[in-house]
């Protein structure tokens, strides 16, 4: 498998962290996010690592920019070895109380855009023989959560999309797995439609998860980690 990685939601949070883990270990990257200037500012940080990084701006949320994104950046770039699937948002709020727009707004973000993805990329791995693909999730898809009704839904969602996806794409060389998790200190918890109180000491710490990606990625291509699961270890928060 080639040491290219395509890392989406690469500007801040686990991607960046992701992206800068690779980079020191001498992969090249191709990343994705909304932000072009925090993007940008990632890729010059991995560049000065030594390696290649190829950007490319895109707002998830926008079904209609995810595939001509993804064409130009294969025609560009070439085609990766690794896909990691990070882009991802949170909503809280009780379901009787969660609009139409909201929840069409989380569906796109933290399922559909996936599914896009893999729609762009699946071709061109098969054409190579293969690669591997980690989706990035959480605990939340096995678990009920008051007031995150449709996030838990997205995430259980997204798990079983993972677990199909791999029975089909197996037979032409690409491994799917899913990386689950628990609470990660990140800037979701920042985010304006996002109302909670823990401690996000207690959290896990970005370069963890971008550790644990890397261990993922370097394993053999016998070898499918088919879930590995990441948790405080004060448990859920």
């Amino acid at each position: 498998m080639s040491t290219v990685a395509l890392i989406t939601g690469a500007s801040r949070g686990i991607g960046a962290a992701t992206a800068k883990c690779f980079a020191e270990a001498g992969w090249d990257l191709q990343l994705l996010a909304r932000s072009s200037p925090e993007l940008e500012a990632v890729a010059d940080h991995c560049r000065s690592l030594g390696v290649t990084v190829t950007t490319a701006p895109v707002d998830f949320a926008d079904p209609g920019a995810v595939a001509p994104t993804l064409q130009e950046l294969l025609a560009e770039a070439g085609t990766p070895g690794l896909v990691i699937n990070n882009a991802g948002v949170a909503l809280t709020a009780p379901l009787a109380s969660t609009s139409l727009e909201q929840w069409q707004w989380l569906l796109q973000l933290n399922l559909t855009s996936v599914f896009q993805v893999c729609l762009a990329l699946v071709p061109a791995l098969r054409a190579q023989g293969g690669g591997l693909i980690i989706n990035l999730n959480s605990h939340a898809a096995r678990r009920a959560f008051p007031d995150w009704g449709a996030y838990c839904t997205s995430k259980a969602a997204l798990e079983a999309f993972s677990r199909c996806l791999a029975e089909e794409e197996r037979v032409h060389g690409i491994r799917v797995s899913t990386l689950t998790l628990g609470a990660v200190n990140t800037p979701l918890w920042d985010s304006p439609t996002v109302q909670a109180s823990f401690d996000r000491a207690a959290m896990l710490p970005v370069e963890h998860v971008a550790a644990t990606l890397l261990h993922m990625a370097q394993q053999p291509p016998q070898l499918l980690l088919e879930d590995l699961t990441l948790m405080p270890a004060v448990g859920a928060l």
